[in-house]
């Protein structure tokens, strides 16, 4: 029964059917609890459409097209109005790690967080793989995010993210789409918004197995800095006592940190 969901894992996909073929086993040998996974694609002739059409009769996959227009905001957009689960976690098709952080976050939703993010940058995470340019732009603005607007959360840009469905419409996601710009939005709000927040430390294994990255140094560093700016003095003023709940997984995968 849909209202039994626990959590819809939502992946934004373009052309990521390699990768979604492992990620969907992934799933099936990790998660415990009843769950969905809604695949949202911009374009019909995606090939991620044709590896959820040949899946056996039974899985706990859709295929969900965006037509809001493109970009992973209005794949967002659609993917949670197609959702059933209680919690939604926004996961990318290409990411390995987080995989094993899915039971964490999921421990922290039920311990009353209304907002768990992935962290690569704290508590032993770490960041493997992808654009060598975006892992050091990345790590520099997450870093001085946090020391000048007063972050509480360590890895604001990570897309991987989970929060209550209903809750969603709080966000009221304004972002470009452009990139993932629009996870920086959701992690400055959520702190703006009060919610009780969360994080697990990951190993980020990014695109192990092909495909192509959409990183543009341009566009994505535009529209993070235009974030960035825009909660620099506002997030600040939010924390004040305010703790973030962290939960460190015994894995190896974080190098037997425990």
């Amino acid at each position: 029964m849909a209202s039994d969901l626990i959590l819809t894992v939502l992946m934004p996909v373009r052309n990521e059917g390699i990768n979604l073929r492992i990620m969907l086993k992934m799933l099936r040998a990790v998660v415990d609890v009843p769950y969905e996974v809604v695949i949202v694609h911009d374009t019909p002739d995606d090939d991620s459409v044709r590896v959820v059409a040949g899946l056996p009769p039974g899985q706990p996959v859709r295929a969900v097209h965006n037509t809001l227009g493109r970009g992973v905001v209005n794949a967002i957009r659609a993917g949670v109005a197609a959702a059933a689960g209680r919690y939604v976690l926004i996961f990318a098709a290409d990411e390995v790690g987080p995989v094993l952080a899915i039971e964490d976050m999921l421990a922290l939703m039920d311990q009353g967080c209304e907002f768990v993010s992935c962290t690569r940058y704290a508590h032993g995470g770490r960041r493997l793989g992808g654009s060598l340019v975006g892992g050091i732009l990345s790590r520099i603005a997450n870093r001085l995010f946090r020391w000048l607007a007063g972050s509480l959360m360590t890895d604001c840009t990570t897309g991987i993210k989970m929060f209550r469905r209903d809750q969603f419409d709080r966000f009221h996601l304004e972002s470009r789409p452009i990139g993932w710009a629009v996870a920086f939005e959701m992690s400055i709000k959520a702190q703006l918004l009060g919610m009780s927040l969360g994080e697990v430390p990951i190993v980020s294994i990014d695109r192990l197995y092909g495909g192509q990255s959409t990183f543009r140094l341009g566009p994505w560093t535009g529209e993070y800095m235009r974030w960035f700016l825009w909660g620099l003095t506002r997030t600040r003023r939010s924390q004040l006592g305010r703790q973030v709940q962290v939960r460190i997984p015994a894995s190896t995968a974080l190098g037997g940190k425990a």
